[in-house]
């Protein structure tokens, strides 16, 4: 059972030498527009390897010089999976932590109890694993105060001189650029000192630690702090920390992006999955450093950024234009400007279609879905129940109109994105009708006096008891099924997954097991579809897309072989996070303006999920406000290229099924 499939997804269009160059000058042309040593991985996975040796390896080599190491370290959620394998690692007996001392990078202030608190976070996912004495791991005075804060800063970089100075920090790149708690603006000089949180981290700290009540202040070392070290190993993982990996990494350094402080440090390595590095010259305009190997997707992402960069329609785009901005190489590959032009602008005018299902009795050799079966039936898993209307709401009312078999399958509960004022409204609600219909029961009224009791001194972060995380998702399930019957999906074609992973009760999740997976199989072999649309937004901040697409996906990968799978199409569709790329994008539907406002309207069906959801995220958007905005981008986008004028376009991709190469013997 492969449970992964969703970090291969973007794998075929990326040639390993751009991300893993071989050989000294290849590197070196490659990462000319970077400013700091950057290594880049195809998985989390991969770099978190390469993360954990080089830890070993610099602890090792310490201790072995002068008797100890002395690391700084971060708590922060890119570290963890680094921190896993490390503890493997020790486990194997290749590193001993009896010699290392661990200074806390930050810290909250002040520290309450049942709040977040990242030293507890530190011991959870590494101290507690290995063998450093007690002694040796030190933190921010917790009894410090504000009147004498400037002195317990200045006393704790004292002990860590004392010890001799930092060897080693470890450390993601958050998302906005900051390193431990050093938020844009703070001077590269800066030393250990009191911080004021900004909001974007107040409500990341939220997220992670599952709490609401987060202090608005921390403690932090300084950036000088940290580049006083002798070597620095920072993360950062997925797509949504491509933008400040390219901000870090190739922009002239900025204190509006903290990180980019590494750029003047000589031993600072960052450490990227193929989703953070993608905005990255070498990997996402390669030309501009090395000879391409030229594919269709690549040259529909040149044409594309030429166009932009000249401000052109793509068939108006000349020779000149291409030697002048360095595709040169297509000219020789194609004649001439003409050539590329009309290949690349019949490429994107065939990805368009007002029939995602595929047209009935039409010629379907340029159209991104087959004309037959038809009608087709058709799955739309969706992580949250209300991910399907949020990311392809025009294109599922589409496919029923066009009189589909349209399942709608919701993955999640969604409970835990119900907030307590929500669930308290209901309750009212109903203590306001029991007596009209009949249920004031001895046992309910009981029941309502308890949830009444237990929300009113229920504490910030607390896990919610199972009697409201039934009652959250059922609100969730009642949201969903008026969505559907507004759209027309018949009730019967809904299903409510409650997949197990996901039901913790917080917003850490379990892991994904076969439980899940019989469940998606269930689905998928009982429906047998000619169409499976599903989340290919790898971009959600707490995981939970990834891991219900890596679902799918498995079931996919067994069911591959089987006769009805052959005529099975796989549709990803994104988010609320972000849209498909263009050279990627291989279906794309267009919305009027009424479907734009029929779309809004069944996102807003999902009351719960309006101002007060807390996922919201960095985006003070609504979600009904993010779909319209990226769809309306996708098409001017398409506009400006030159094809026709929509008012918005949901865009999709196909996903191929991995095959395994067969043995010579057996091709023979």
């Amino acid at each position: 059972m492969k449970t992964n499939l969703s970090s291969q997804i973007k794998l075929d269009r990326i040639p390993r030498r751009y991300y893993d160059p071989q050989g000294e000058i290849e590197l070196t042309a490659l990462t000319r527009e970077e400013r700091v040593y950057t290594r880049i991985f195809e998985t989390v996975d991969d770099g978190s390897d390469y993360l954990a040796e080089q830890i070993v390896k610099y602890i090792n080599r310490n201790v072995n010089a002068k008797g100890k190491c002395v690391m700084a370290l971060g708590a922060g959620t890119s570290t963890h999976s680094a921190y896993r394998r490390l503890i493997e690692l020790y486990k194997e007996g290749r590193v001993d932590f009896k010699n290392v001392i661990v200074y806390n990078l930050c810290e909250f202030f002040p520290l309450v109890p049942n709040g977040p608190c990242t030293l507890d976070r530190l011991k959870e996912v590494l101290l507690d694993h290995v063998n450093i004495p007690s002694k040796n791991i030190h933190t921010f005075d917790h009894a410090v105060t504000k009147e004498n804060m400037y002195e317990s800063c200045k006393a704790y970089e004292q002990q860590i001189a004392n010890a001799g100075g930092l060897d080693l920090v470890v450390c993601e790149i958050g998302p906005s650029g900051t390193l431990a708690f050093n938020e844009p603006v703070s001077a590269f000089t800066s030393l250990c000192r009191l911080v004021l949180l900004s909001p974007e981290t107040r409500h990341n700290v939220g997220s992670d630690y599952n709490c609401e009540d987060v202090p608005s202040n921390a403690i932090t070392l300084g950036l000088a702090n940290i580049c006083s070290a002798n070597r620095i190993l920072t993360m950062a993982w997925g797509e949504n920390r491509a933008s400040i990996i390219k901000k870090t990494v190739e922009d002239p350094a900025n204190p509006n992006v903290p990180a980019s402080v590494l750029q003047d440090h000589p031993k600072a390595k960052v450490v990227v999955d193929l989703p953070a590095a993608e905005e990255l010259t070498r990997i996402s305009q390669p030309w501009k450093v090395t000879s391409c190997e030229w594919n269709d997707k690549l040259i529909r992402r040149a044409i594309v950024w030429l166009s932009h960069e000249t401000g052109k329609p793509i068939l108006k785009l000349t020779d000149k234009d291409y030697n002048d901005w360095g595709l040169g190489e297509l000219l020789a590959l194609y004649g001439s400007a003409y050539n590329v032009n009309i290949k690349v602008f019949n490429d994107l005018q065939h990805t368009i279609t007002g029939w995602p299902g595929g047209k009935p009795n039409a010629d379907d050799t340029y159209r991104p879905e087959r004309a037959n079966p038809y009608p087709k039936r058709v799955i739309v898993f969706s992580p949250h129940p209300d991910d399907d209307v949020i990311s392809m709401g025009g294109t599922l009312k589409r496919l029923v109109d066009q009189k589909h078999d349209v399942h709608v399958a919701y993955e999640t509960s969604g409970n835990i994105a119900v907030g307590d004022e929500d669930t308290m409204r209901y309750i009212m609600v109903m203590d306001k009708i029991a007596k009209q219909f009949g249920i004031d029961t001895p046992q309910y009224l009981q029941k309502s006096e308890e949830i009444h009791k237990y929300m009113g001194e229920k504490a910030s972060g607390a896990v919610d008891r199972p009697d409201i995380r039934y009652l959250k998702t059922k609100i969730r399930e009642g949201e969903a099924s008026i969505a559907c019957k507004y759209i027309g999906v018949k009730p019967e074609n809904v299903h409510f997954l409650r997949l197990p992973f996901y039901e913790t009760g917080t917003i850490k999740k379990g892991d994904l097991s076969e439980k899940d997976i019989d469940i998606v199989r269930d689905l998928i072999v009982s429906v047998k579809p000619h169409q499976i649309f599903v989340a290919g937004d790898l971009a959600d901040p707490h995981g939970t897309h990834r891991v219900c697409t890596d679902a799918v996906l498995a079931v996919i990968d067994e069911q591959k072989d089987e006769e009805w799978m052959k005529d099975c199409r796989i549709w990803m569709y994104r988010g609320a996070w972000a849209e498909w790329e263009i050279d990627h994008i291989e279906m794309a539907v267009p919305i009027s303006p009424e479907e734009l406002r029929f779309k809004r309207n069944s996102i807003l069906k999902h009351q719960s999920q309006m101002e007060n959801a807390p996922f919201l995220g960095d985006d003070d958007r609504l979600f009904w406000q993010r779909a319209e905005d990226r769809n309306r981008a996708t098409a001017q986008l398409y506009e400006g290229l030159g094809l026709a004028s929509y008012e918005a376009i949901e865009a999709f991709v196909e996903y191929h099924p991995i095959r395994e190469e067969q043995p010579k013997e057996e091709q023979q």
